[in-house]
């Protein structure tokens, strides 16, 4: 596999990143770009370039925003634990994979490839939530060590509100309008796993979000607590992790408040996981 420049895609943002731009394969990107997040050190310089180098992975700064969580109790294939709806606000920028985590990408890290669906560019599956978060740790202690990536800053898996905020880029449905051209699934794709990227991504350039394969997310799993929180994680404590995305089956799994849950040593091979580049609390 090719390893190309780590690509920030640039959704529409408020004047809060501070971007150094330039233009390459069809699409904005940002290359030797300082990137300013309040209460945070801004990335040096070269941290693009050298995290991909070792690594290939694009990651899409997020902005800081607000949303709507869950679905309304007349979306058609709704489950109850999709409610009640939360207003949640998200106080601070962070970056998320266009993609899921693959293959090639997991096995430089970890050295070793626990993937049934073999293929560099699918996505590592047969991972659980444990696997994913020491893959952050791992990652996270090497960019640190390496003083690349300030101590300020770590790897980890996306929170569920990230994840969904994410999903959403701003729209308010229970789907995008163009969701066929978005998603892999069994109704149009056998019930295996693709090579990520392949089908158009969201509005902030995220792809596979709705259908491709489950994402662990860092929350345990639990009820959503209503009303209006900010910056949440889930639930203390518990015994199951959040899973997010269209994962294989499609249907109403597709819809963008879709959740499901696995205790955090299971694994299977509809099960991956997307990195996530957030300020140290």
């Amino acid at each position: 596999m090719t390893m190309v420049g780590l690509r920030f895609i640039v959704p529409a943002l408020s004047g809060v990143f501070c971007l150094a731009l330039a233009t390459g394969c069809g699409r904005t990107r940002v290359d030797q770009a300082t990137v300013s997040v309040p209460s945070s050190r801004p990335l040096p310089p070269g941290f693009p370039d050298q995290f991909a180098a070792s690594t290939g992975i694009t990651l899409v700064p997020i902005p800081a925003g607000s949303f709507t969580m869950g679905s309304p109790s007349d979306e058609p294939g709704r489950q109850a634990d999709e409610g009640p709806q939360t207003r949640v606000i998200l106080t601070r920028n962070f970056f998320l994979g266009a993609t899921a985590v693959t293959q090639h990408q997991y096995k430089a890290v970890v050295g070793a490839n626990p993937a049934e669906f073999k293929g560099d560019n699918f996505p590592v599956d047969s991972v659980s939530w444990e696997d994913a978060m020491a893959f952050c740790k791992k990652l996270t202690d090497r960019e640190h060590a390496a003083g690349r990536l300030p101590a300020d800053w770590l790897f980890s898996l996306p929170s569920e509100a990230q994840w969904e905020y994410a999903c959403r880029a701003g729209s308010t449905g229970a789907n995008p309008d163009n969701l066929p051209a978005m998603v892999w699934h069994d109704k149009a794709n056998g019930k295996i796993a693709h090579p990520v990227g392949q089908n158009q991504p969201n509005a902030w350039g995220l792809h596979d979000l709705h259908g491709d394969i489950l994402e662990w997310c860092y929350d345990w799993y639990g009820p959503f607590p209503g009303g209006t929180v900010t910056d949440p994680t889930g639930p203390a404590s518990g015994e199951r992790a959040v899973l997010r995305g269209g994962g294989l089956w499609g249907g109403a799994n597709c819809r963008s408040a879709f959740r499901d849950n696995h205790s955090t040593g299971f694994l299977d091979n509809y099960l991956g996981f997307r990195l996530a580049l957030v300020p140290a609390k």
